[in-house]
């Protein structure tokens, strides 16, 4: 199974350390971010791990190199960084069959081994680890909308009226149609390519999209005070 890893962002809200290093490197209780998902994603069968990287990539590749304990690792780079679909396209030559993707800025202890199992079993296009939140939350994310059988009907990013609280946590299993999706959809008014919206295409197009609810926890860590809850968590088991 391949793993996918976009690490590829500049993590200005994680100024000042990002000034010098890119943000895969920033530590969280004593390890870079990238390590913490690299051994998540080992520990879950992964035999193969592409690595999406951009700002301040060669420090990544220099830092790891061509292999993460017995796991060979492969560099693809997005210097423009356009998203989170584009960053799938990237890596379109290098993954054979179904792969699953984790953000690496992630941080978590959570079932993900269900969502590999789920994905299987289903044979979906996408599987996704969600979660609950506010709807003030969900309201500057991108949102997931269910008929009343409980079918995902669509994906919507940063909706003014959210059709639920139920919103994706950065890990997913995909079948290689999603990069079919990443090639079709147009770039959002902001300039990304972004994957709620190529799941979206996905469910559109009458493709199977499966979800997971969280069992345990997942943080993004984003800023200081994220890095600070990641490190206490793990510190807490």
């Amino acid at each position: 199974m391949y793993g996918v890893v976009p690490a590829a962002g500049e993590g200005t809200r994680l100024r000042p350390r990002t000034a010098s290093k890119p943000k895969g490197l920033v530590e969280v209780a004593g390890r870079p971010l990238l390590t913490h998902c690299f051994e998540t994603l080992r520990a879950l069968g992964v035999e193969r791990l592409v690595v999406v990287v951009g700002y301040r990539g060669d420090d990544i590749v220099a830092h790891y190199g061509d292999r993460f304990a017995d796991v060979p690792l492969t560099y693809v780079r997005q210097d423009e960084r356009t998203g989170l679909a584009d960053a799938l396209r990237t890596v379109e030559p290098h993954v054979d069959g179904d792969f699953v993707s984790m953000n690496g800025d992630n941080v978590c202890r959570a079932n993900l081994a269900a969502v590999v199992d789920r994905h299987r079993d289903c044979r979906a296009d996408a599987t996704l680890l969600v979660d609950r939140v506010s709807r003030e939350a969900a309201a500057n994310t991108g949102v997931l909308a269910f008929d009343d059988a409980g079918r995902v009907t669509g994906l919507v990013e940063k909706p003014a009226e959210p059709p639920s609280t139920t919103v994706p946590r950065g890990f997913f299993a995909f079948s290689p149609r999603v990069f079919e999706a990443c090639r079709a959809i147009d770039p959002a008014p902001t300039g990304e390519y972004e994957l709620t919206a190529a799941v979206d295409w996905l469910v559109s197009r009458g493709g199977r999209v499966e979800t997971v609810p969280l069992d345990g926890w997942c943080v993004n860590v984003n800023t200081e005070a994220d890095r600070r809850r990641a490190a206490a968590l793990l510190r807490d088991g």
